[in-house]
């Protein structure tokens, strides 16, 4: 028990008795929820997840006897959680729009019923270990549920429950310990969101996570497993792109953290994922997708606790052998709840007001991604997708600079893309990824064994064309060889047949793999016999003249990804078109000679 001493904003100054640090308290005659995050001697600082407005000096404060944590078990799917995951959906049955303050609501359906089947292991005598599958439940058409025994308990089962229908407060096991103490155990358990959840060994990942846009897949991959960044300025298209993320991604688990966005960018996912189809069962995308929503209008202190709730139920999808993607929009609006936070506190300010362990708070948040072999010897991963908001778009601010140097996959969005309805709008030029020599493996093994070669030549192109765009700008086009302009003719036909992808084409939303390689082969291969034939002499000015190119960029949206043959047909048009060029060039060289 403690009583309140001081209250500035989400910091509240209370008297303890007893109160551990990282403890989880309930405050006032509201019972606000709140953590302690200093001790200092009879006093402690707490950070309070809702609004303080009316606390006054003398309520009392009431100890929980547990870090803030999060439950786990059957139920989380296609559910929508605040901050620190609270069901919204039941919040507004019993409050109304809006959240009343000390709102208790358990996270997962207390009445609720499903059915049970105990894992073969399940039997009296059996020594469980942590982590171990107790049996599964069918938590959604999509996703089987497996029932896990917390990492923190092992021992021998002396009394189990048989197949049946049961409440996830109904006991389904009970063990005793080698002490002789006995744990009764659930279908669900709790786990305090700050602590990683343990795994046996971590390993390299070579699947890339396929997310159906061409210049992330082809050109900046991202392995399952993997940490990426999405940094980009206001209206540059990072909701979209990571909408695009969360609904084609070859994931099992899809989760979406709203961490301090408009409220009206949040209320547009939380009425379009459940009338989204899932493209990998035909069932509606929500069946494997949950949401934490704790917009910018709701208390600060909730952002910095909603990336942790996301990634803690996230591991816990992972530890059931699901490859789990989590995006995160943004990890800028929880770096600024961590620097009020430290403000109020009076933490000295280092970059831009940030607090000195700004990078450390974003490396431990990252480093809970990766591919690895689970309690139960299950291969499971989490990938995790954050957005970064750079004020102005200067990707030198300490939030995006940090990131850039913990995580290895850098879709970097431009403002003047976006401006020029060239989407999605990430840059080749700024974008970068350390994953391509490990999914350069998988590529060639099912696709084709010169993707590499095929990727880095088209980075080579846009690379040398935005060198001579800027000469064009300088002195005119009139300063460029023939071959100059070939490669900017062909470098913006791969701009616009291959890296422009629209999301609301019903064709050309999800590109498969195989039709990412062939549409870029087939645009490399035309830029390939357009250098042989100006070689022997022909004009550029009529290469660009013929109606290949107008062709060519329609492609993307006129042929489907069951339907590849078209693009060969018109691959053999114009090789034969080429080819009588060349057969009249080369007699014409031959009569000189």
């Amino acid at each position: 028990m403690g009583e309140v001493i001081e209250v500035n904003g989400p910091i509240v100054t209370i008297r303890h008795a007893g109160i551990r640090n990282g403890e989880q308290v309930r405050i006032g005659d509201l019972g606000l929820i709140a953590e302690v995050i200093h001790l200092r001697e009879q006093n402690a600082l707490v950070q309070v997840y809702e609004s303080t407005e009316s606390l006054r000096p003398g309520e009392q404060v009431t100890g929980l006897g547990h870090p803030l944590s999060v439950e786990l078990g059957p139920g989380l799917l296609g559910q929508i959680f605040d901050g620190v995951q609270r069901p919204l959906q039941k919040i507004m049955q019993l409050s109304g729009e809006n959240i009343s303050r000390g709102l208790l609501v358990d996270a997962l359906d207390r009445e609720k019923k499903w059915h049970f089947v105990p894992d073969e292991n399940l039997v009296v005598g059996y020594k469980l270990s942590a982590g171990e599958i107790l049996g599964t439940v069918q938590e959604t058409e999509t996703i089987e549920h497996r029932i896990l025994t917390p990492p923190d308990c092992v021992g021998e089962i002396i009394e189990h429950a048989p197949e049946g229908d049961y409440t996830v407060e109904e006991v389904i096991a009970r063990v005793s310990n080698d002490s002789g103490s006995v744990f009764e155990l659930k279908m669900y358990h709790k786990w305090p969101v700050r602590t990683p959840r343990p795994y046996h060994t971590r390993s390299n990942s070579i699947v890339p996570l396929i997310t159906g846009q061409r210049i992330l897949d082809t050109f900046f991959p991202l392995l399952k497993g993997g940490k990426a960044a999405v940094p980009g300025p206001f209206g540059a298209g990072k909701t979209m792109v990571q909408q695009q993320i969360a609904r084609w991604a070859n994931a099992d688990i899809v989760l979406y953290v709203g961490c301090g966005e408009r409220g009206n960018e949040m209320v547009d996912i939380l009425q379009s994922f459940p009338e989204l189809k899932d493209p990998y069962s035909g069932r509606s995308l929500m069946e494997r997708t949950f949401l934490v929503a704790n917009t910018s209008n709701m208390p600060v202190v909730a952002r910095e606790a909603s990336i942790n709730v996301g990634v803690t139920m996230a591991e816990y999808y992972r530890d059931q052998g699901y490859d789990v993607v989590m995006v995160a929009d943004s990890t800028s609006r929880w770096a600024e709840a961590l620097r009020e936070v430290a403000g109020r506190l009076g933490q000295m300010p280092v970059e831009e007001g940030y607090p000195a362990y700004l990078a450390s708070r974003l490396a431990a948040f990252y480093e809970r991604a990766g591919m690895v072999s689970t309690l139960s010897d299950k291969t499971g991963s989490v990938t995790l997708i954050g957005a970064v908001s750079p004020p102005g778009g200067d990707f030198s601010e300490p939030v995006t600079s940090h990131t850039k140097e913990i995580i290895r996959t850098f879709w970097a969005l431009s403002k003047s893309l976006a401006d020029a309805r060239h989407y999605p709008s990430v840059s080749w030029l700024e974008s970068f990824t350390s994953y391509d020599d490990r999914a350069a493996a998988w590529w060639s093994e099912n696709i084709s064994p010169q993707w590499a070669n095929r990727r880095e030549q088209a980075l080579s192109l846009l690379s040398e064309a935005d060198e001579l765009e800027r000469i064009v700008n300088l002195v005119g086009p009139e300063a460029l060889s023939s071959s100059q302009r070939w490669v900017l003719e062909s470098s913006g036909l791969i701009k616009e047949a291959v890296l422009q992808q629209s999301a609301l084409d019903p064709v050309d939303s999800y590109c498969s793999p195989q039709k990412q390689f062939n549409l870029l082969e087939l645009m490399l291969r035309y830029h390939d016999a357009g250098v042989e034939l100006i070689n022997l002499g022909v004009p550029v000015e009529q290469l660009i003249k013929l109606p290949y190119s107008a062709q060519l960029k329609r492609l993307k949206s006129a042929v489907s990804n069951d339907d590849l043959q078209d693009l060969e047909h018109l691959a053999d048009r114009i090789r034969k078109k080429f080819d009588e060029m060349r057969a009249e060039y080369s007699k014409e060289k031959e009569v000189i000679l």
